[in-house]
């Protein structure tokens, strides 16, 4: 069973609210489509793909389009956070940290003032 194999892929759409989503099983292959609702999702699925099934999945056919790819993601900003490690978790480095604050400068004074449940955009670089 294909669907038994990912299913870990399943729950991580279901996490992420996949829109429209759809699974099926047939010839050998499972098939899922749904709309993530930025790039970074559509990002943590297929990484999850390619954890189970390798860089290439013979076994696996996905379908995952995009609702809002104006932004890489939307981030709401936990106690503790920085916009450098928010930075490292989207992008894998911290330095771009001013990519973030730059989309965001409507709402920040300063790279260095953020509020936990603030929502900032996190911009396609």
């Amino acid at each position: 069973m294909k669907k038994a194999k990912y299913q870990a892929v399943l729950d991580l759409g279901e996490k992420l609210n996949i829109q429209n989503g759809k699974v099926e099983e047939s010839d050998g292959k499972l098939k899922v489509w749904g709309t993530a609702n930025t790039p970074y999702e559509k990002n943590l699925l297929w990484d999850k793909i390619k954890e189970i099934g390798g860089q290439n999945p013979d076994d696996i056919m996905a379908d995952i389009k995009v609702a809002d790819e104006s932004v890489y993601a939307r981030h709401t900003v936990s106690s503790g956070e920085t916009l450098g490690k928010i930075a490292k978790h989207y992008y894998g480095d911290a330095s771009k940290y001013n990519a973030i604050y730059k989309a965001n400068d409507d709402k920040l004074k300063s790279a260095d003032l953020i509020y936990p449940d603030q929502e900032l955009v996190i911009p396609n670089i």
